[in-house]
């Protein structure tokens, strides 16, 4: 590796995990500008930022547009003439060169753009697709600031070896990287392995700062790091909120140190309980909804979409209706007046008796000589569902559709029905986690979360048999296999995209394993007419798995 010596033995590198808005690109500079201003109070030399947080991350078709890209540029030229004194920033933002469009890093400093680099690996898999939008940018070299030479790799960049080598071979003296990763299930594990082998390879410490909020189906989580170049966790920022941290680096004989703060991980439940909330908030938040609203029928789902909505919003911004028929039981009025109790919301009655009596006269008609069947059962979900988007459209609170991953998986879902809403909080949570979660809820409160810190639902929602209660005596598991087994069934052939034959000799019954199959395919017309919801799995339903609707494609098993 060539050695270059630097001309500066002190660095002082603020990382600012901020929440832009796609498209925002004045509140984006707000933003920037604001950390930038905190930054230098601390007395930072530099001040990294995520990847494109000009316009947010991540912004689609927009840099399509030739009037945005004008906006970013002009935004980002406005910017650098304010760094002729203070801190520089390191910012990312969409930018021409050469007449092709690039995911840039651009290094602001001295009242100019003193440094371009260009995102070299294009994801192109799972919800990105930045090849379709962007060119690859040349390998890059190092960047000098303040007489150190940082190499500068945007988030893909540093999955793979060969960005790394080629600045360590060219000087570099510090790797630093601008993220837009989407939070997952152990994904924060999964990062800090790849960070760690770009610091093994290159001997280099390693700066990670990661965007946090939601956009649409996607959640961020922040949590950036430093890893110093022996391997150790140098630094840390708390994951699920807007920070500004100041690192202090030293050049010592063996490289620079970094010296910062060191934040304490989230658990995997807080983790998938944390980006259902800031998912939920920030979708409200970004569209100007003034809060929702969702049926609350006494069971499990329901209650744990009510619980992330109030922790999200808070009580004031949540709105609840228990929509009982002649099948509801009493338990289930008893436990939504207790769980409304509980989270402190607004809780409406609105039987859907008189609605399904109109609706019976209204088919008797065509329906004199047939008997009652799912029809019946899934009017009254329609009946609902009309219910709570009538009551949407008077007062204004965006509908929260409140099934899980399992349900949707096997098309256990009413279309117009149970699915209709604005958003889907558990659209990517099986229903194994749904309960996991409810326990988790009721033992702890969230950090930054706006609902009680107590219980938020009885202990009987959470061991009471799931019924959708559309037909007397009804329990999911007349219709489902239980749910432990359908979900491992599920996360076979879903996350795992393996076929019947694996999936059986994961000890699953070859009968089932077929049944829950052929559910899965037929229900991939209902999830095209989903609402979005937060991604929290490696494989959510949505942008990230699209089969065909008609599909004559069969396994054996």
């Amino acid at each position: 590796m060539m050695v270059i010596r630097s001309m500066s033995d002190a660095l002082s590198i603020a990382l600012a995990q901020i929440n832009p808005v796609v498209g925002d690109i004045a509140g984006n500079i707000r933003l920037i500008r604001d950390a930038r201003a905190k930054a230098a109070e601390a007395g930072a030399d530099l001040v990294v930022f995520g990847e494109l947080c000009v316009c947010g991350y991540p912004p689609e078709d927009l840099v399509l547009k030739g009037a945005f890209l004008d906006a970013c540029e002009t935004a980002v030229n406005a910017l650098a003439g304010e760094t002729a004194q203070g801190p520089a920033v390191l910012i990312g933002a969409p930018w021409r060169v050469a007449d092709k469009l690039h995911n840039a890093a651009l290094l602001l400093d001295h009242g100019r753009i003193a440094a371009t680099r260009l995102k070299h690996h294009l994801p192109n898999y799972g919800v990105f697709d930045e090849a379709r939008v962007f060119a690859a940018g040349p390998m890059p070299g190092p960047l000098s600031f303040r007489g150190v030479r940082l190499g500068v790799m945007i988030c893909e960049d540093m999955w793979f070896a060969d960005v790394a080598e080629t600045l360590g071979e060219s000087g570099a003296e510090i790797l630093v990287v601008p993220n837009g990763s989407p939070y997952e299930v152990d994904k924060c594990g999964i990062r800090k392995d790849h960070a760690r082998a770009r610091v093994a390879e290159t001997g280099l410490p390693l700066i990670y700062v990661n965007q946090v909020g939601g956009q649409d189906e996607l959640v961020f989580d922040g949590a950036s790091f430093v890893i110093g170049g022996t391997g150790e966790l140098q630094a840390s920022l708390p994951p699920w909120s807007s920070e500004l941290v100041l690192t202090r680096w030293t050049r010592e004989p063996s490289g620079w140190r970094c010296e910062g703060p060191q934040a304490a991980p989230a658990s995997r439940l807080e983790g998938v309980y944390q980006a259902m909330v800031v998912g939920l908030r920030d979708y409200v938040a970004k569209n100007r909804f003034p809060g929702v609203i969702l049926g609350l029928s006494g069971g499990i789902d329901s209650a744990l979409c009510a619980a992330v909505a109030v922790d999200a919003l808070g009580a004031d911004k949540v709105w609840c209706v228990m929509m009982p028929s002649p099948y509801t039981s009493n338990e289930s009025l008893e436990d939504a007046a207790e769980i409304a109790r509980m989270l402190g919301v607004r809780l409406d009655t609105v039987g859907i008796g008189p609605a399904m009596a109109a609706y019976e006269s209204m088919m008797a008609p065509l329906f004199a000589d047939c008997t009652p069947d799912i029809t019946e059962e899934n009017l009254q979900s329609r009946a609902r569902g009309m219910a709570l988007m009538a009551i949407s459209n008077k007062f204004g609170p965006m509908v929260l559709s409140t099934g899980n991953k399992s349900e949707m998986s096997c098309g256990y879902a009413t279309l117009y029905g149970d699915m209709c809403g604005g958003y889907a909080v558990l659209k990517d949570v099986y229903k194994t986690t749904v309960f996991a979660l409810s326990s988790w809820r009721n033992q702890h409160h969230p950090a930054h979360g706006l609902g009680p810190a107590a219980m938020v639902m009885p202990e009987r929602v959470i061991t009471k048999p799931p019924s959708a209660e559309l037909k007397p005596d009804q329990t999911d598991q007349d219709t489902l296999p239980p749910y432990d087994m359908l979900d491992g069934i599920l996360e076979c052939l879903i996350e795992g995209e393996m076929s019947l034959i694996d999936t059986c000799a994961k000890g699953y019954d070859q009968e089932t394993v077929r049944r829950v199959w052929r559910m899965l395919d037929r229900a991939e017309y209902k999830r095209r007419q989903a609402p979005p919801g937060v991604k929290v799995s490696s494989r959510a339903f949505g942008r990230e798995r699209r089969y065909p609707i008609t599909n004559a494609f069969t396994q054996a098993v």
